[in-house]
């Protein structure tokens, strides 16, 4: 998605074209199949949701609307979806999600992260929920971690840097509910921790290795699929 004269456009494909992304199944087999894609065009030509499906489609409500196959996605747990990529949204396959989480984590825990004081305390007040349960809705993070009028800032920012860094990812998108029971107002995402939804071993299995060795193994991956991908894109987009 691109900014033209004060304009956004989306860079998508002719919905006449066979080739296009034509569903949510179709989508999640596609990020299985190249391992990880942001959801919006970036400076890596090929390497996004919209230049795969048609653009007339977003935000139509359609069953071939992308917007609406982030949210089947995230429901699925057959990938990951969060924002992951120059803190962007994106999707990683269960085969890569080890690989991501061991070179954005650096290799830690987050305990552990925060016990060698490289987390923030409102880092830790949003993490310090998921002992409690594992799944929490936006406005609820926002509420029991302290945030808003008198005190902690920058709320947004903070979950975008734990999904960043693949301590959390969006599982669920979903209405409140009124106290009679009925939805209302637009849907709003639900977090939780990847080891909540996929199980410590299979998330940290790649603790092994050195994270450089990850980030490697990711840059190494991009090149194969986009040999055109400059190396400062791949930085600032992938790592």
């Amino acid at each position: 998605m691109t900014n033209e004269n004060g304009e956004w456009i989306i860079k998508g494909l002719d919905h006449r074209d066979p080739d296009r992304i034509k569903s949510a199944d179709e989508l999640i087999r596609y990020v299985n199949k190249v391992g990880f894609l942001p959801l919006f065009k970036n400076d890596i030509d090929g390497f996004s949701v919209e230049e795969h499906a048609a653009s007339r489609y977003w935000w139509t409500g359609m069953s071939e609307d992308p917007w609406e196959w982030r949210e089947d996605c995230a429901k699925s747990a057959k990938v990951a979806y969060g924002k992951f990529f120059g803190k962007k949204a994106g999707f990683i396959s269960l085969e890569w999600l080890p690989v991501f989480v061991n070179y954005r984590r650096d290799g830690y825990d987050f305990e552990s992260l925060y016990d060698d004081g490289k987390a923030q305390n409102r880092q830790k007040k949003i993490m310090d929920l998921f002992s409690l349960r594992d799944k929490w809705f936006s406005y609820e993070i926002k509420r029991e971690a302290g945030f808003g009028k008198g005190g902690e800032k920058n709320y947004e920012g903070t979950v975008t840097s734990l999904m960043s860094m693949c301590y959390l990812v969006v599982c669920d998108f979903q209405r409140r509910i009124s106290k009679r029971g009925a939805e209302y107002g637009m849907k709003v995402s639900q977090y939780s921790t990847p080891e909540a939804l996929w199980g410590y071993e299979n998330v940290t299995k790649c603790y092994c290795e050195e994270p450089q060795q990850s980030a490697e193994r990711i840059v190494s991956h991009i090149k194969k699929l986009y040999p055109n991908a400059g190396d400062e894109a791949i930085r600032s987009i992938c790592l």
